[in-house]
């Protein structure tokens, strides 16, 4: 029997049983196999992929949709691979306009690497900004402000929802929900008894990955990763909106040093909802 051609291959969805074959063609492709954020994406998000006839996986993606249920206000695109064997054959293509159909009139967002930015580009995704990733061990400096952090409890679950629909301009109750059991730490920021700001940091191979870091101004940012960071003997890593420039500064001189920059793309509006000025870091690129 031939084997069939990679444009007759079905798309179809992928689930948490695919988590080891997913976690398996990231690491074909040079990717850390991130099988703990991969479980994450697969539970909340959607995966579509291309079964290999011979084994294994072709192509996936992940696609997290971010509102109402059946009317999403956003979907966040990540994770987009195609197998070394197969890849320069339009395989990403045929896959992201599958996803790019399937999300009709939804808004779409990701964040692209130099590779993938032509791709998207040809779609019709267009630039809104950029994210430099940094990883290091943080070391604390003089004590900061008068900022109170202290772990989250369960009673602030409902406030983190609120602050962050607002902040991130959709609702992720499906996601937050999930922080307390992904994230090794998840806290917050006050000031008399409101909640300012929340962060979590969440394992990720040999790092702990600070996202998402919601704060009203950078100096609550600083305090969130400051503690955070007195919590974990691991490097931090996290992604910070290129205009957060005074944070991304204050990181390098604690230790943490730039590894990459991300465009941050949409299609269907022509910028992201909600406010950048508190969104200083992503939960995952991967999610959008």
């Amino acid at each position: 029997m031939s084997t069939p051609s990679l444009a007759a291959l079905p798309i179809r969805r992928l689930t948490l049983r695919d988590l080891v074959a997913c976690a398996d063609l990231s690491e074909d492709r040079g990717w850390p196999r991130e099988e703990h954020k991969w479980g994450l994406l697969l539970a909340a998000g959607k995966g579509y992929g291309i079964d290999d006839p011979e084994g294994g996986l072709v192509s996936a993606c992940v696609v997290t949709e971010y509102g109402a249920r059946h009317r999403p206000d956003l979907g966040g695109i990540g994770m987009v691979l195609v197998a070394e064997r197969h890849a320069r054959q339009g395989v990403g293509r045929r896959l992201m306009r599958h996803v790019v159909a399937e999300m009709g009139t939804t808004p779409l967002t990701l964040y692209a690497t130099p590779y993938g930015r032509p791709l998207y580009e040809e779609l019709g995704f267009k630039v809104t900004g950029s994210s430099e990733m940094v990883r290091g061990h943080f070391t604390a400096g003089e004590p900061l402000s008068t900022v109170t952090t202290r772990p989250a409890a369960a009673e602030d679950l409902a406030t983190l929802v609120r602050l962050d629909e607002e902040v991130f301009g959709a609702d992720r109750t499906h996601v937050l929900t999930r922080l307390p059991a992904f994230a090794d730490q998840l806290r917050v920021a006050e000031e008399n008894g409101r909640v300012i700001g929340y962060a979590a940091a969440w394992p990720n191979m040999d790092t702990q990955v600070v996202g998402p870091l919601i704060a009203r101004d950078t100096k609550t940012a600083k305090a969130l990763v400051t503690s955070l960071a007195a919590h974990t003997d691991r490097p931090l890593r996290t992604d910070v909106d290129v205009r957060h420039e005074e944070l991304l500064t204050w990181l390098k001189e604690r230790g943490l040093a730039s590894v990459g920059l991300n465009t941050v793309m949409a299609y269907g509006v022509p910028d992201l909802p909600g406010d950048w000025t508190r969104r200083f870091a992503p939960l995952t690129v991967a999610a959008g």
